[in-house]
């Protein structure tokens, strides 16, 4: 049995079609999608969706989200985003978590991601203090059972917490630096033969849906030896590697503290570039780095709320583009961004980037930020020739949306309105690989409120952990406050704060002092 659309507003985001929307027909059999054209002949066992009055679009693409995060959503506010990560992935006192655990807080970050309209994360899972087989199975088939389609990691750091980050240690007593100092961790080896047989077990699960991708940390949280085999073995297989870069004004003086280089020029000196390689964040570069990156292709997922949540800055977005730098868009995790709703990032980066160059021409257009939620996400993610755009050929992932909703009243640029004037409120369906997964707001592949109750079965324990774990890691607090006040002063070849016509003019100007979390 196949389904056919019939008379829809469709935007395919497909190569030079734009992004304003075509009355097209578009019939789905199985997984893929068979036609899209004007006036399809209807074939015998259709199933008809009268398309008038509807938009239908490609799934969203979240290029860079955390699932960990699940269980801090609105508990942080007001720290830069070395200090929050002492509390989101707590250095001290983080108990391992059970592979039961992982698959419910798994399916609930799944569910509200679905029903936001996200049919693909990129999910970085970072399990403390480490990770191992039965964990990530547990989320592989959590995501499997509920119908979404991820690239999920085996997160890595492979350096001593307290080494990744300059002017630390020299605050701290003895004491401290033993105790941060006690964590174990992986060799290069271990790590890339885990991922090796990960790739096996995991890759291609789900008819598909779920595949194992590498993510080395950070330049600085991992050892050479680290970046370079994962970005080789990512190649090897033709699968994503998923690397933080330059997220804040600290890891611009940390590339020149450690390297003398920058991070991009530190990562292209060791043979770590490549088009499987995507950076999540990428604002604080010069235009060598850019040039750097645009050489390589490689990609960049963009999370323009979490950078403002976290204070981290301003990407240079126009910048990018001119150097043909493929951008995704990202929601980071939900302690960083409280929400899994992609429809929000693409909106900020649609507004953002007005606010950084006062040349209208230069500002970001509609289609750009549709096709950073959609195709471009899926080319960082490695699945651009299955997924991101509506294609004969390619798997049906998409979405329909309601036109007769106040969103789109008056009906007037409907790519436009779904961008500045959409909330979710007008998504009536959600299909991943031909499967309808939300019926008008509802989950359809397992019991939606079954998720809730059993993930908050488990809020006493989180709370009381959480509470513990805060606790613990205050001792850190004034070393990191110290070292924000000399990075502040440190001299850099970006200067973000003179220059408003900048990218990263709004960027995040270290305070003296942390906020308190705990009294």
């Amino acid at each position: 049995m196949s389904l056919l659309i019939r008379q829809a507003n469709v935007i395919t985001m497909s190569e030079g079609s734009g992004s304003s929307p075509q009355t097209l027909d578009l019939r789905i059999d199985g997984q893929n999608i068979a036609a899209i054209g004007p006036n399809l002949e209807q074939i015998p066992g259709d199933e008809v969706i009268d398309g008038r009055d509807r938009l239908v679009t490609p799934g969203f693409i979240n290029a860079h989200t955390h699932s960990w995060e699940s269980i801090y959503k609105g508990r942080y506010d007001n720290m830069p985003l070395e200090a929050w990560q002492l509390y989101t992935y707590p250095p001290l006192g983080a108990p391992p978590r059970s592979p039961d655990f992982i698959r419910a807080r798994s399916q609930l970050f799944a569910l509200e991601n679905l029903k936001s309209g996200v049919t693909t994360v990129v999910d970085d899972v970072l399990e403390t203090p480490s990770l191992d087989f039965g964990q990530l199975e547990a989320v592989v088939d959590s995501y499997d059972e509920i119908g979404i389609r991820a690239n999920v990691s085996g997160h890595v750091k492979n350096v001593p917490f307290l080494d990744t980050t300059p002017y630390v240690s020299e605050h701290l007593d003895r004491e401290t630096i033993a105790r941060a100092h006690g964590e174990s961790l992986v060799t290069a080896d271990e790590y890339l033969d885990f991922s090796e047989q990960a790739i096996r077990r995991f890759g291609g699960r789900g008819n598909g849906r779920i595949n194992y991708m590498l993510a080395p940390s950070a330049p600085q949280r991992c050892t050479p030896e680290l970046l370079t085999g994962a970005v080789a073995l990512a190649g090897r297989y033709g699968i994503e590697c998923h690397i933080h870069m330059l997220e804040t004004k600290t890891q611009l003086v940390t590339g020149q503290e450690f390297y003398g280089m920058s991070l991009p020029q530190y990562m292209q000196s060791i043979d770590a570039l490549s088009r499987n390689t995507t950076f999540a964040h990428g604002i604080w570069v010069t235009d060598e780095d850019i040039e750097i990156l645009a050489d390589h292709e490689v990609s960049i997922s963009h999370n323009p709320i979490s950078n403002l949540k976290l204070g981290s800055g301003i990407l240079p977005w126009r910048k990018y583009q001119d150097a043909g730098v493929n951008l995704g868009l990202g929601t980071d995790g939900w302690s960083s961004s409280d929400t899994p709703r992609l429809l929000e990032v693409i909106k900020m980066a649609s507004l953002l980037h007005k606010v950084t160059d006062s040349d209208t021409d230069r500002w970001p257009t509609v289609e750009e930020t549709l096709r950073a939620g959609t195709v471009n996400g899926a080319r960082s993610a490695m699945l651009d020739r299955s997924i991101g755009s509506l294609e004969v050929g390619k798997r049906a992932d998409l979405l329909i949306w309601d036109l007769k909703t106040l969103n789109f009243t008056p009906r007037q640029r409907l790519d436009h309105q779904l961008v500045y004037s959409e909330n979710g409120s007008s998504l009536e369906y959600v299909m991943v690989d031909g499967r309808i997964v939300v019926d008008h707001g509802t989950l359809t592949t397992l019991d939606e409120q079954g998720i809730v109750d059993e993930f908050n079965g488990y809020l006493p324990e989180i709370h009381a952990w959480q509470d513990r774990t805060d606790q613990l890691n205050q001792v850190f607090h004034p070393a990191f406050a110290a070292m924000y006040e000399t990075c502040r002063h440190a001299s850099s070849p970006i200067n973000r704060w003179a220059d408003m016509s900048d990218a990263n003019a709004a960027g995040h100007r270290p305070a003296s002092g942390i906020p308190s979390l705990v009294s």
